[in-house]
């Protein structure tokens, strides 16, 4: 059974081999988290368009549409699906769709289930491009007809995957029709036009192996491995926006010294137009994060950064930006951390302009107790964490719920907010409609960065366009605990990622 499971360097021989004395490759694949009845019929109908069957078994890394998921891991499936008769070979696909596989084993044949005849309804978007790579090499792509289950339903009601209160909340949610109110909120916003407004922070991760102690210092020497620089801030929150939404803008402001300008321009997704101001004599902020490699466990971090006030010049070029724009926007997005670009003049400008305004003012430790939210006089939506609250109010010891409802609310101008809750999921708020705790949907995480920002990103225009709070709390910790399993922002949040997860959780 183990010697049908094999490398794609390993297969590729093998197969052209086969292709060679005049045999038909077919192809098909999947997660194969429960293997099911309906498993079986899609492989039997895979082997009838070829004498040989090779399926794709998803990699742990893609195939975790929600917590807990995969139940079994890659290498238990790949056993299971080439325990099947049927299965001549089994391969485990790293990648987060099948066409470098596609281009590395060239199929006669490959077969997809019949939920994906319809390119529209193909929430990876994949199809198109897995049918070119067949086509490419004169291939064939089918659609099978047969009997399908939904292993994510069958996981859902049958193994304890889930906490208690977790489950019995999602129970509530797909007895009232929660995955279709989602899905439809999700897809509501994909013709929005939007505004981000915020500070670009280039994200430098330096992976450094602790060796122990210096025998002169009362230091820790570390060895270093490499080293990955992202485009944060802004620039991530902007990214995931693009995700949902059909246009997004970005003003934002670049240092003149070590601008990182090419890293900023080439991260950006194609629905993105950058608007970018320069601060002169100044670097671009840049947060240098020193991380343990194997656990990702950050050990300190080192600020570069001129978090003065911006050069009144560069402050009337940006106002006079969002005087002129703002209003012709959906939804015009802050991301405040506290750096200098954002003065009392343009939060007023904001504040006055814009149709609907989001706003996260952050606090860390460059601004601790002088970047409160309290700074805007009014927005239609706020999102800040647990401490950013408190801060915000001066309370160390209230209940949460109690600090939104009874402090925020009545110090800013806004009707709708939420709090994050970091692994406790966040409290929302509307001023019809209270207050709602709702349960965070993440496992164990590989690194919390940017994790607040992809709450905010996805759920600003969601709360936008008039969703309910809890219903956009519970997308936002969707998000959130998508991109608590990225590393940095080596990925961005996808709007496949949140439709396949809220389904896996809901169905």
């Amino acid at each position: 059974m183990e010697n049908k499971i094999k490398t794609v360097e390993e297969l590729a021989g093998v197969l052209a081999a086969v292709q060679a004395e005049g045999k038909a490759v077919a192809m098909a694949g999947g997660v194969f988290d429960l293997f099911h009845y309906g498993h079986l019929r899609h492989l039997q109908a895979a082997k009838r368009e070829g004498d040989v069957l090779v399926a794709l078994v998803t990699c742990d890394a893609h195939a975790g549409k929600a917590p807990g998921r995969p139940v079994f891991s890659e290498h238990m499936r790949a056993e299971m699906v080439a325990a099947q008769e049927i299965v001549d070979w089994v391969v485990i696909n790293p990648h987060p769709g099948a066409e470098q596989i596609i281009e590395a084993l060239k199929p006669d044949v490959y077969v997809k289930g019949s939920e994906y005849a319809n390119p529209e309804d193909d929430v990876t978007g994949r199809i198109v491009t897995e049918r070119e790579a067949v086509e490419k090499h004169g291939g064939r792509i089918v659609f099978t007809e047969e009997v399908t289950f939904s292993s994510s339903n069958l996981i859902n009601q049958n193994l304890k995957v889930f906490d208690p209160s977790l489950r019995e909340y999602l129970n509530d949610l797909r007895q009232d029709g929660g995955l279709e109110r989602m899905l439809n909120l999700i897809e509501g916003v994909r013709d929005y036009r939007v505004l981000v407004v915020g500070d670009t922070i280039i994200d430098d991760y330096v992976y450094a192996n602790p060796m122990g102690k210096s025998p002169k210092e009362n230091i820790i020497a570390t060895r270093y491995e490499e080293d990955e620089v992202f485009a944060g801030g802004v620039i991530a929150v902007a990214n995931a926006l693009a995700g949902i939404c059909g246009s997004v803008d970005v003003v934002t402001v670049l240092g003149s010294v070590d601008s990182h300008r090419d890293l900023v321009e080439s991260s950006v997704k194609e629905n993105i137009n950058l608007t970018i101001l320069e601060r002169p004599s100044a670097p671009t902020t840049r947060k240098q994060r020193f991380i343990e490699p194997t656990y990702v466990k950050k050990l300190f971090e080192v600020y570069f950064m001129d978090d003065s006030p911006l050069p009144e010049n560069v402050e009337a070029q940006l106002n006079g930006f969002i005087a002129e724009r703002a209003a012709d926007y959906d939804l015009v997005v802050v991301t405040d951390f506290g750096h200098g670009m954002l003065r009392s003049s343009t939060i007023t400008l904001l504040a006055e302009k814009a149709k609907f305004l989001a706003v996260n003012a952050q606090s860390n430790s460059a601004n601790l107790g002088y970047n409160l939210i309290t700074r805007y006089p009014r927005a239609d939506y706020v999102c800040i964490d647990t401490h950013e609250a408190r801060l915000a109010v001066g309370d160390k010891f209230k209940e949460v719920a109690d600090i939104i409802s009874e402090d925020l609310s009545s110090r800013i101008d806004c009707d709708r907010i939420t709090v994050t809750l970091g692994s406790e999921g966040c409290i929302t708020f509307e001023k019809d409609g209270g207050t709602h705790e709702v349960p965070a949907v993440a496992g164990s995480p590989i690194d919390t960065v940017g994790a607040g920002d992809a709450f905010f990103a996805i759920t600003a225009p969601i709360v936008a366009s008039g969703a309910a709070m809890k219903d956009a709390g519970f997308i936002g910790n969707i998000a959130g605990g998508l991109k608590i399993n990225i590393v940095g922002h080596r990925r961005t949040i996808e709007k496949a990622g949140l439709v396949k997860t809220a389904t896996a959780l809901l169905k």
